[in-house]
């Protein structure tokens, strides 16, 4: 009898051992190998000011998913983007070099379509998590170079592209193609007056089919989302009837006549827009839903765990085709907009989601820039970082972790309105403008520590500071032959 009792015991046992296997391997709790690589998803808003998010204070547009990302990330206080306008910005990105080095350090336009060409000599960023063994994909507005030149994402390390190659025909939301590696994709339908399929969401089921086809390798996302940047335009759905309702009556905005880049590449300026405040809402909100969708496929096939998310912008709010920054108070305590050197245009939020090593809910004020990412990712890939490159791993801060290497000084450049350049070092921060005419050029220093809206010019009061900090902006400037500063 004893025998027999412990047979069925053991039989049970077993029996109960199978079926919790069973219902843990259901769709509702996915059970996957974990890689000892993390999956990265790197999410880059377009012209996303500091304060258009809702954990950060924004009034009047609703962020659910990106302050749940907030919740259970890391945000930190303290983080630059590479320029204040979108080709610069991009190139300090995958490179990791700062503005004074890194070879694009402008919007640099190639008629008809396309940008000055990244060249391919570089180590960049998705070459490094390629050679580390990623999947790579970029899904989103490039402006690094037109496919087929040494610009071409897939020179640049990736496997896949969809999305916008020239960022000016990122403009519009209703373009007449897009392209997938070197395919055009056509989308009928679409033009100046006809609306038929609303871009960003087509380049959102790619980038979810991305994820979906990678899930069995580790990969490297990068979402160049092109919202909200000009023009104002959103589908006719539930997102934009409610802030339409919110909103109400609004002044329109009447669109301009712009520039003709031939038949195809027409952009005869931004488009008139009858509810502009609702519209950039519901842009705003857009990519919050995307944000969401990314979370909710991670989750769908037990990938979270495992999955670094960050989501940040590629530098200050944007004035263009209708949006109104002030309104929505986009740029919150800091002074200027987007291709400013101000803080307004290049100090961006950052949220940093780790499941397991980022603690959530966590702050961090250490100093960092887009050109810090490269040398982050490769140490945590595993892969030593390319010689000569500017950027500083942050993966002890993201860690909480003591022994965190900090800048000497952060740069940047900006070769429009005449020419700037900015520095900061242990909070003192020097802009200098109107560099391509001597006669007009002028000197600004600010305590960032003190005051961070950059609301007082210490220049007069501190000399000796202003001259230290000009060392600085001269040692970081290199120069270069296609993109001059002065």
């Amino acid at each position: 009898m004893r025998e027999f009792d412990l047979r069925n015991l053991i039989s049970c046992f077993f029996i109960l051992i199978i079926q919790s296997g069973f219902a843990a391997s259901s769709p509702n709790s996915p059970i996957r190998k974990t890689s000892s690589k993390p999956n990265i998803v790197f999410i880059l808003a377009d012209d996303l000011g500091y304060g258009d998010l809702g954990f950060l204070g924004q009034k009047y547009i609703e962020t659910p998913n990106i302050d749940r990302l907030a919740r259970e990330g890391m945000f930190f206080t303290n983080h630059y983007s590479g320029a204040p306008v979108c080709a610069p910005a991009r190139s300090a990105f995958i490179t990791g070099l700062h503005t004074g080095h890194t070879p694009v350090r402008g919007n640099f336009e190639v008629l008809p379509e396309g940008q000055y060409p990244m060249p391919d000599s570089l180590v960049t960023l998705a070459k490094v998590m390629k050679q580390a063994g990623y999947s790579t994909g970029a899904f989103g507005k490039w402006g690094l170079g037109f496919a087929g030149t040494t610009g071409d994402p897939s020179q640049q390390g990736f496997d896949q592209f969809f999305g916008y190659n020239c960022q000016r025909y990122a403009h519009r939301y209703y373009p007449g193609h897009l392209w997938e590696n070197q395919v055009k994709i056509e989308l009928p339908g679409n033009g100046w007056t006809q609306k038929t399929t609303y871009a960003p969401d087509l380049i959102q089921e790619e980038t979810l089919e991305f994820i979906e086809e990678n899930q069995d390798q580790p990969f490297f996302l990068f979402m160049p989302i092109v919202m909200p940047h000009a023009e104002l335009a959103a589908p006719e759905d539930e997102i934009l009837k409610k802030y339409r309702l919110k909103f109400g009556d609004e002044k329109a905005h009447i669109g301009g006549k712009g520039a003709d880049y031939g038949p195809e590449m027409s952009i005869p300026g931004y488009q008139s827009e009858p509810y502009p405040h609702a519209t950039f809402a519901a842009m705003v909100g857009r990519i919050d839903r995307y944000v969401g969708e990314v979370l909710a496929k991670l989750d769908q096939l037990g990938l979270t765990e495992n999955t670094i998310v960050i989501f940040t912008s590629d530098n200050g709010a944007h004035q263009e085709g209708g949006a109104d920054p002030d309104f929505f108070d986009s740029n919150g305590q800091f002074k200027g907009y987007k291709r400013d050197l101000y803080e307004g245009g290049i100090h961006v939020p950052l949220i940093v989601k780790w499941p397991g090593k980022v603690k959530p809910g966590s702050k961090s004020d250490h100093r960092s820039a887009f050109w810090d990412w490269l040398p982050t990712f490769a140490e945590i890939a595993g892969s030593e970082k390319p010689k000569g490159i500017d950027g500083v791993s942050f993966l002890p801060a993201l860690l909480g972790q003591a022994g965190q290497k900090q800048h000497d000084y952060l740069y940047w450049e900006f070769h429009e309105l005449g020419g700037r350049q900015a520095v900061l070092k242990d909070g003192w921060k020097l802009v200098k403008m109107q560099l391509k005419d001597p006669s007009k050029m002028t000197v600004e220093l600010y305590n960032l520590n003190q005051d961070p809206g950059e609301t007082k010019d210490l220049s007069k009061d501190h000399p000796e500071k202003v001259k230290e900090l000009e060392v600085l902006i001269q040692e970081a400037h290199q120069p270069n032959p296609v993109f001059k500063l002065f």
